[in-house]
Order: structure tokens, then C-alpha cells, then sequence
């Protein structure tokens, strides 16, 4: 072949990855539209209580996964951007010390995480396992997902989770939803910062709701156990409330008394009998 046939081949060939890397950036480009925070936020509360699609995405290893995986159980999911320098790291490290209390006390398996990289074409394997490592994830149960413009695109929309380029990079929600055990939207949370009982909460009453019956004595101990448990800002954990037993017995020991001296009472005088006219 000719030097010169070479040289059209190799240029037509660079032409044709241009384009197809220009395609893709146009196609995320058009997916994101600039949001006013009022209209972000509408999207978000408009995404509570939809079901969300079986979109699939690769963890770290480049395993396939699907969301359909993790039903059966609570997940929340986080969305990021590797490149994000500051609120996304935030916001996975704020994840991070709430998951670790809502499992501290609902169970270690009681629900799974993903984090997803919206980035699509940067957020690859490496770099999600390397956010992972930054951040010192290490459980089993939370994934660090990639995945194609399609599925990124396609969640997104299902959570109300709004995203768009800016001169930083992209500007986006500060936002972790939690889907129930069927995969419906059930809780947003916001903020980079937000308090453990902003995850714990919800994860509470998906996992051991009130107004499920009783499974088995275990069970009914959990509950007992979950409703008396309280949040300490101070401890920044949560701790087991015996004030309720306290206030509760003080109430019991209070009828028993109460209810001791009318028996007595009643001993003493004998019944009450009715007024006869003579």
C-alpha cells in the first residue's frame, strides 16, 4: 500500500473516533439541562414513590450488575462524578459515617449501597475503585458502579437525580435516595452534610415498620429495641433510650398503688350499698 493511501486511511480512521467521541459528548449534552434549584427539587420529590427500572452498570471488577440484584432489600444510591473535588467526597464520607450507624444497629446486612459514577466515559473501573479507596469503603454490600450513557441517563431521570455541565464540571444535586425492598423510590435526602437520622430513619421503617405484624419473639425484641433507640448529637451515634423502661415501670408501680389502696378501701368500708327509704 502507498505511503500516501496510508495516510488517508489512518486520517479517516482519526476521524471516525473524533466523531464517535463527539457524538457521545453531544448526546450527554443533550441529556443535561441547566435547573433552577426550585425546578431540581420538584424533579426530585416528583421521583418519590416511582419505581425504578432494571438498569445495568459494572462494579469495580468489571462484574455485571443489575439493580434487580439487590432487591429484596433497602438501597440507597449515591451519584457522583470522580472529578468532583469537593461535594461529592463530602457527600459519600457523610454516607459513609450514616450507613455505618444504620448498621450498627439495624444489622450489617440490612440493606446494600451503590454509588454510581454519572460522568459517562470517565467514570470507568479504575476510577471508581480508586474513589472507593479515597473515600475507605471497604464493605461487601456497597458497590462502586460505571456504567453506558443510556443507563446513567435512564437512573438518573428514574431517581429525580438532576445533573448538568457547568464551568466546574457539572453542577448537580446534593442528594442520596433510598428505595425500598422493590426498588421504589421511598426517601430523598439533601444536603452534603445531612444528620445520621436522615438515613437511619427511613431505614427503620422500611426494614422493621410498625405496622408489620410480629414475625417471632426475635422480632418483636428488634422493634422494642429500634423504638427505644435515640440519636446523641453529642455522641454522634445512636444509643439505646432506658429513660422509656424507666418512665414506663415508674408508671406501673404508680397503678399498683393506686390500685392497692382502693382494693384496701374497699375492704374496709365493704361495698357501697344503695339508699333504701323507709
Amino acid at each position: 500500500m502507498k505511503p500516501i493511501i496510508l495516510i488517508r486511511v489512518f486520517a479517516n480512521v482519526i476521524l471516525a473516533i473524533g466523531f464517535g467521541l463527539s457524538f457521545i459528548s453531544f448526546a450527554q449534552a443533550q441529556t443535561e439541562t441547566a435547573k433552577s434549584p426550585e425546578e431540581a427539587l420538584a424533579i426530585s420529590q416528583a421521583a418519590i414513590g416511582r419505581a425504578v427500572g432494571d438498569f445495568q452498570f459494572q462494579d469495580r471488577k468489571g462484574k455485571a450488575v443489575k439493580l434487580s440484584d439487590f432487591r429484596g432489600k433497602p438501597l440507597v444510591v449515591n451519584m457522583i462524578y470522580t472529578s468532583c473535588l469537593n461535594t461529592c467526597p463530602v457527600i459519600t464520607e457523610t454516607l459513609l459515617d450514616a450507613s455505618e450507624a444504620a448498621f450498627d444497629i439495624l444489622g450489617d446486612t440490612a440493606f446494600n449501597v451503590i454509588t454510581i459514577g454519572f460522568d459517562a466515559g470517565v467514570d470507568g473501573l479504575k476510577r471508581m475503585a480508586y474513589y472507593a479507596k479515597q473515600r475507605g469503603v471497604s464493605r461487601s454490600n456497597w458497590k462502586f458502579l460505571s456504567g453506558d450513557l443510556a443507563d446513567i441517563v435512564g437512573v438518573s431521570d428514574a431517581l429525580g437525580f438532576v445533573y448538568f455541565r457547568s464551568a466546574k464540571g457539572f453542577d448537580h444535586l446534593s442528594q442520596v435516595t433510598v428505595l425500598d425492598k422493590d426498588g421504589t423510590v421511598y426517601r430523598q435526602i439533601y444536603g452534603e452534610n445531612f444528620d445520621v437520622p436522615q438515613l437511619v430513619e427511613p431505614m427503620k421503617e422500611l426494614i422493621f415498620g410498625t405496622s408489620a405484624p410480629y414475625a417471632s419473639l426475635d422480632d418483636l425484641v428488634k422493634k422494642i429495641r429500634l423504638f427505644c433507640t435515640i440519636y446523641d448529637p453529642l455522641l454522634g451515634r445512636y444509643r439505646f433510650d432506658y429513660g422509656l423502661f424507666i418512665r414506663i415501670g415508674v408508671g406501673i408501680v404508680f397503678i399498683f398503688i393506686l390500685g392497692t389502696f382502693v382494693v384496701r378501701e374497699w375492704r374496709r368500708g365493704g361495698p357501697p350499698t344503695p339508699n333504701r327509704s323507709v
